[in-house]
């Protein structure tokens, strides 16, 4: 098979297409011919930095497309069934193995194309808003880097749960497009300090409930935003950077929460996620939910694709198609 591999981390020039070996399907996994890849910023962080489980390496989370081979002991899937997988890596090619339980059957009505956009980001989002932020019918959140995967998730799943919506963006273009998903309050944090503008904007209170995937020195901000019983979930580190100090001398006093959160361990460790996961499906199946997506790469063109998403262009999904 065809796959975008590397040898090495680093930039999106270290991404090379080659011919590589086919993936053996183990007991309780199926074989997936892949129609489309969603990169998750998980991967690009990968990329740069992150541990290389074989040499040369396949980056990848997710992706859709039809079972073509079944392992041992496989009972929910049959060959031909269009499916979505996620998975700690492999997605950048024209063939996945892919854990039964880390699979989901596509409903009638959902495009193989948005199934690719959705475990990881809608999952994300629904467990930092609800699981671990508690945000409830009243409250506010502000989610930033609201024009990425997360984010347009995660507007869209406050305001259908009654919250009054606040996100960052880098320019007032995204946020402009981000009104149409729910957004009621958009800052540009080019232009504007986003701690100074969400307390003008809450007439000094603060947020209930901010979902942080940008990390660094953005995460003292978040801090900074809460209410009083505020919670705060830190997610990823877009930014490129680990906060190396946060200050949170003043949250005792504000019985306010911080938290981390990564998928990957409650889809190992908790089984709800797994029904939750379809039920973004299916809600986005009938138009209750959307997925945006903003282009489409060839598979041959990953390097292109994942420096299209680090010059922060992108609105919504950037997808790859073997």
């Amino acid at each position: 098979m065809k796959a975008a591999v590397y040898y090495e981390t680093g930039t999106p020039d270290v991404l090379r297409y080659e011919e590589v070996p086919d993936p053996a399907v183990g007991p309780g996994e199926v074989l997936v011919k892949v129609a489309f890849v969603s990169i998750e910023g998980g991967d690009t962080l990968n990329r740069l930095r992150g541990e290389m489980n074989h040499v040369p390496h396949i980056v990848g989370y997710q992706c859709s497309g039809v079972v073509v081979a079944l392992g041992e002991n496989v009972t929910k899937f049959a060959l031909g069934d269009r499916v979505v997988t996620t998975g700690v890596d492999g997605s950048h090619a024209e063939l996945r193995a892919a854990a039964e339980a880390f699979t989901w059957k596509l409903p009638d009505g959902l495009s193989i194309e948005d199934a690719a956009c959705v475990p990881v980001p809608f999952g994300t989002a629904d467990d930092c808003l609800f699981e671990f932020g508690h945000l409830a019918a009243g409250e506010s959140a502000l989610i930033h880097a609201g024009a990425g995967g997360v984010g347009i998730a995660a507007i869209q799943m406050a305001k259908r749960a009654g919250a009054r919506v606040f996100a960052t963006a880098s320019s007032d273009e995204k946020l402009e497009r981000l009104k149409d998903l729910g957004l009621d309050e958009g800052i540009n944090y080019v232009t504007h300090d986003f701690v100074v503008e969400a307390r003008r904007l809450t007439d000094g209170r603060g947020v209930d409930v901010v979902v942080d995937s940008v990390g660094g020195l953005t995460l003292q901000g978040s801090l900074n935003v809460l209410a009083y019983r505020g919670r705060c979930v830190t997610v990823g580190d877009a930014g490129r950077s680990s906060a190396e100090k946060v200050v949170i001398s003043n949250m005792r006093g504000n019985n306010q929460t911080l938290s981390g959160y990564y998928m990957g361990a409650e889809l190992f460790l908790n089984p709800r996620l797994h029904a939750m996961i379809a039920t973004h499906l299916e809600l986005i199946a009938r138009g209750e939910l959307r997925v945006v997506i903003d282009r489409v790469f060839d598979l041959e063109d990953a390097a292109a694709a994942h420096a299209y998403i680090e010059s922060r262009q992108s609105f919504g999904r950037v997808l790859l198609a073997p």
